[in-house]
């Protein structure tokens, strides 16, 4: 067995849950891969055979929602974990394990973009054009939810990360701003969201590409979304004109599926621009709060590319123009600072 810190209750708890009450004695334990919240992965080696523990604290994490989404998505035939035990009580679930080469690591080959890509879109279009009831049910993305999440700007990065108070007329900007990127998301059809399809979620498989993780957050909400997070994504970054070439052929492939979408080229890329920022605002604000409530300092180091991200799509459209000088006259100058600060 190996683990990382012998002194972790959890890990006992969950060794002994595989080993003793899963039958797995002699497996191998090791950590996997952690993520943004407080669930951490573990992968059991016997033999020849693979498997990843989930173990997700009751107290601070729900595993309910994983259970069901995987149940939707499972029921497309797309390629997510099985769930094989699980122990509810003490948030432990058993899965198959799809593997460790992430798109984020795959992506930089040659002519690997366009293939990963094409198989992850095909994916998201199931998504999209899959009438699975139960994802009807899912929580809305609605107007609270969305301005929740661009709330996180102004209290973690402005505030927070760079230290900044903002005057009155920039927060009625920032108002102003908010609402009308609502305003957008809202107008948008609706379906099956992911809401976080990008390329540390999905891996790189030999069958049924691109295996699908992190998908307990998923949400009923605006069609471009995940198409943002997957070409407009926080890790990676594309020439503009390759992600309108993706996003264009992906809006004709959903109308060639039948999804019914009113919008022309234009009022498409417009939604999807929009909806990047939207979420690119937020993760501002989520990736200073990772850093500072929950001590993960690695997500500042991704924090420029979301910023140039964020100041290039605002400086396209009328609305969202006084929001791209507010980062360029009073974030740009502090940023590289503040980065400084927090990472040394």
């Amino acid at each position: 067995m190996d683990v990382s810190d012998a002194s972790d209750s959890r890990l006992a708890n969950l060794t002994q849950w595989v080993l003793e009450d899963l039958g797995f004695d002699g497996a191998r334990i090791a950590p996997a891969s952690v993520d943004a919240s407080f669930r951490r992965y573990f992968r059991v080696t016997l033999g020849e055979d693979s498997y990843i523990v989930m173990d997700a604290p009751p107290d601070k994490e729900d595993s309910g929602p994983f259970l069901k989404v995987a149940r939707i998505l499972g029921s497309m035939d797309l390629n997510v974990p099985i769930v094989l035990a699980r122990d509810m009580t003490r948030g432990f679930l058993l899965l198959s394990d799809l593997g460790s080469l992430q798109y984020l690591d795959a992506l930089p080959a040659d002519g690997a973009a366009d293939r990963l890509y094409r198989d992850a879109l095909e994916a998201l279009r199931t998504m999209q054009i899959t009438d699975a009831p139960a994802a009807r049910d899912l929580p809305r993305y609605d107007r609270a939810l969305l301005l929740r999440e661009m709330e996180l700007l102004p209290e973690w990065f402005l505030r927070r990360h760079l230290g900044l108070r903002i005057a009155a007329h920039e927060r009625a900007m920032l108002d102003k701003l908010f609402g009308s990127l609502v305003s957008a998301a809202l107008e948008q059809p609706t379906t099956f969201v992911h809401r976080d399809y990008h390329s540390r979620n999905l891996l790189v498989t030999p069958r049924n590409n691109p295996g699908i993780l992190d998908f307990q957050d998923a949400v009923w909400g605006p069609v471009t979304y995940d198409l943002a997070s997957l070409l407009k994504d926080c890790y990676i970054a594309w020439p503009p004109a390759r992600v309108r070439e993706w996003t264009l052929e992906y809006r004709d492939s959903l109308i060639e599926a039948g999804f019914k979408l009113d919008a022309d080229a234009a009022r498409f890329l417009r939604w999807f621009d929009l909806m990047g920022l939207q979420r690119h605002i937020k993760v501002l604000g989520i990736f200073a709060r990772l850093f500072y409530r929950d001590g993960k300092s690695q997500y500042l180091r991704d924090l420029p590319r979301v910023l140039d991200y964020a100041r290039d799509t605002a400086a396209r459209y009328a609305e969202t123009e006084p929001f791209a000088d507010f980062l360029v006259k009073r974030i740009d100058p502090v940023f590289e600072d503040a980065q400084r600060r927090a990472l040394t």
